[in-house]
């Protein structure tokens, strides 16, 4: 397989190999996490793969000043009420760049008020479920540079997590053999040459903010059984 026809396929896809791996290492109590908003459709299909809970994590790429396309960092919202948000940086970025400190902290201020506004959309403002004796899948449609996918796994080690898994359709190999220290991993498509993510799908456009509410709506757990962060 070659490319990817949309997140959908790429989903399906990636949901059988999830709970093929699942299956054969016994991960405890799996609970899936879509990385808003392009993970989200993808990994609602590997939740109903694993029959599994699927949450939304809120992360956000800590784009260079000049070149907002490129990642200097990125940062995971906070995993507690008032908590403060997991944040990842890429130094050699940052020191190429020639960035800041004021520049990283005015890009840093606007993309934490973004990433409160989508946690008050997608999960009105409640902190992500407790992950202790837990597995945290993170799902996410591509991984380029890896900065978003290191955020979201130190967020679910933050939340308790025993063992966390990388779960995405395609990936740079350098992305991945920087992230295999922090989680398991499941891909896939590796590419050479690695192109933009966009690039390896057919059909690769814009999840929205309104198909994103939808999906978490239909998936949502019950709350009374939701195991949340006090």
């Amino acid at each position: 397989m070659g490319r990817l026809r949309d997140r959908q396929h790429a989903g399906r896809l990636l949901g059988e190999e999830v709970a093929r791996a699942s299956a054969a290492e016994g991960w405890p109590r799996p609970i899936v996490f879509g990385l808003a908003r392009g993970g989200v459709p993808v990994a609602a299909l590997v939740a109903e793969a694993l029959g599994a809970p699927l949450e939304v994590l809120v992360v956000r790429k800590l784009g260079v000043p000049a070149q907002p396309e490129v990642a200097m960092g990125a940062l995971a919202e906070a995993a507690f009420a008032g908590g403060s948000a997991v944040v990842v940086w890429n130094d050699d970025v940052v020191r190429a760049a020639a960035i800041d400190d004021r520049a990283r902290a005015e890009v840093l201020d606007r993309e934490l008020a973004a990433a409160r506004a989508r946690v008050d959309r997608f999960r009105d403002g409640r902190s992500p479920s407790r992950l202790d004796g837990r597995t945290a899948v993170v799902v996410d449609d591509g991984v380029a540079t890896g900065a978003t996918a290191r955020a979201a796994i130190a967020l679910v080690h933050a939340l308790g997590a025993t063992s966390a898994v990388l779960a995405t359709p395609v990936a740079s190999v350098d992305a991945l053999r920087d992230l295999r220290g922090d989680a398991e991993i499941v891909c896939l498509l590796t590419p050479e040459p690695f192109l933009a993510v966009g690039a390896h799908y057919d059909d690769f456009d814009q999840t929205s903010d309104d198909e994103v509410a939808a999906i978490l709506a239909r998936g949502r757990p019950d709350a009374s059984s939701a195991e949340e962060a006090p």
